[in-house]
């Protein structure tokens, strides 16, 4: 048995006592799409009415945040709610005001 010879496991390691390779953790990043810039619109103008302009645009601009909150996930809904609501009152004080100045004449 002279010609047989022997492997020594010292000079290869076996799989199990080498350390896997260093991966890094992966991350998602997930972004809030925000609120919507015509629902704080139609808050900001049906709060300051600007002659009764504002709580035309009020109306508008809050009809078109609520269509776009639906349908883009954006916030602000309660924004152009409220933006709504108050346009809708300056604008029934417009009508009320055209009303009494058009009964006095």
């Amino acid at each position: 048995m002279a010609g047989i010879t022997r492997r020594s496991n010292r000079s290869h390691p076996s799989r199990s006592s080498v350390a896997p390779p260093f991966t890094q953790p992966q991350y998602v990043v997930v972004q809030n799409p925000g609120t919507n810039g015509l629902a704080i619109a139609s808050l900001v103008l049906g709060i300051i009415w600007l002659y009764w302009i504002g709580s035309i645009l009020a109306v508008i601009f809050g009809h078109v945040a609520l269509r776009q909150t639906g349908t883009s996930g954006q916030g602000g809904r309660g924004l152009a709610i409220a933006g709504l609501v108050l346009g809708w009152i300056g604008v029934g004080i417009l009508v009320i005001s055209i009303v009494a100045v058009a009964a006095t004449s």
